[in-house]
């Protein structure tokens, strides 16, 4: 049976790489697993990422264009982070719905299997065309309360022993925390910008129903600041020299030491002001800044402030940050934290709405860098510039 459902699978995917590229490989490089413990298909969470679960039985049966279908309607659900979002809706088996609504509009009617959702499911509600799946679940709830679709009420009479509408594995998504569930969604991100960098190498097109998604991923947001230019000028030549042991032999030809590699690098203490005062969105701008500060290759090291120092962490870009404060606003413990270890950084960058006191002693080589809604400080000691 397991020979005969990778055989059915591997068919599959020729057929979606031949007439739909992207989704194609998106399969390929989708983990699988063949299982009787689900009644049909769905999505569970493998290591940091997701996998595609299938009942080889109910796969067998299916027709050929029902196979394609079922794999593309799992794979949209996955794209758009459907099993991710669901802990935000309250009622499960509409979110069920209002997402079946959102991605069966993008598979071919005679893909579906019978009993698919369409819009025209709901006849007497005239649903929009090319909705979200949030537009979709607030229509619904609403017509829910005023008792204006029978058809609805019918279905979700019906749902709790139909195992179409059931979305295996998405439980266990929804229960992770929410930094497992960043990590995922960042996983489930990474393969969609791969699987779309070798669909547009290859065959020219991506979906357009992904075409904003996959832009975004692959277009990220440029930075708001020249830090690669700035940083040179503002640091200067300073830096700090790092030596470390290497496992290699003494040469007479040479005449420094070859067990010492010896590497020179700017370390820069960035200062993240987690205040109050400081909205999501800047905190956002903040980080995303970081990310860019990182690419200039110094060494950076991020210290979260409120009133008080709440953590200090070299910065990883490829980790999900948690954010610590939210209290009231202090620049000092960030600055006494610098003074204190003096010699280990080269240089201050603070990025922050201004809303606070000016700290005493402050470096010299202090950068103030503020949010794209504030407005700068004057009072600040050392430069200050704001994001545009």
């Amino acid at each position: 049976m397991i020979h005969n459902i990778q055989e059915l699978v591997s068919r599959t995917t020729k057929t979606l790489i031949f007439s739909e590229p992207f989704y194609g490989l998106f399969l390929i490089g989708l983990n699988k697993e063949y299982i009787t413990t689900i009644p049909t298909a769905g999505v569970s969470k493998r290591n940091i990422g997701v996998q595609l679960s299938i009942n080889p039985e109910f796969f067998t049966e299916l027709s050929e264009d029902h196979r394609y279908g079922l794999i593309k309607h799992e794979i949209l659900h996955i794209s758009f982070g459907h099993m991710v979002m669901r802990d935000l809706y309250s009622d499960k088996k509409l979110f069920n719905i209002a997402a079946d609504l959102e991605i069966n509009q993008y598979i071919a009617n005679h893909h579906l299997p019978e009993g698919g959702l369409m819009l025209g499911s709901f006849p007497e509600l005239n649903l929009p065309e090319r909705a979200g799946t949030k537009t979709y679940y607030d229509l619904l709830q609403q017509a829910r309360e005023d008792g204006t679709c029978p058809s609805l009420d019918n279905l979700m009479s019906q749902m709790d022993g139909n195992s179409q509408y059931c979305h295996a594995g998405w439980d266990e998504i929804e229960n992770l925390s929410e930094a497992d569930k960043k990590l995922l969604q960042k996983q489930i991100e990474h393969q969609i910008k791969e699987s779309a960098e070798q669909t547009q190498k290859k065959h020219g097109t991506v979906p357009g129903e992904l075409a904003e998604l996959i832009n975004r991923l692959l277009n990220p947001e440029p930075p708001k600041f020249d830090w690669k230019g700035y940083l040179r000028r503002f640091v200067g030549n300073s830096s700090i020299v790092y030596t470390k042991k290497l496992r290699r032999k003494y040469n007479k030809r040479y005449s420094e030491n070859p067990g010492l590699k010896i590497k020179f690098k700017n370390h820069i203490l960035v200062g993240v002001d987690t205040s109050g005062s400081v909205n999501s969105e800047e905190l956002k701008e903040f980080f995303s800044e970081l990310t860019h500060m990182h690419k200039t290759g110094h060494k950076i090291t991020v210290a979260q402030c409120d009133t008080e120092l709440k953590s200090v962490k070299e910065f990883n870009p490829n980790k999900d940050w948690e954010i610590h404060g939210r209290g009231g606003t202090s620049f000092q413990p960030v600055i006494d934290h610098y003074n204190e270890k003096k010699g280990r950084y080269t240089a201050l960058v603070y990025l922050t709405d201004g809303e606070a006191y000016t700290p005493e002693d402050c470096p010299k080589n202090t950068l103030w860098v503020h949010s794209s809604v504030s407005s700068i400080n004057e009072e600040l000691p050392g430069l200050k510039i704001k994001l545009n």
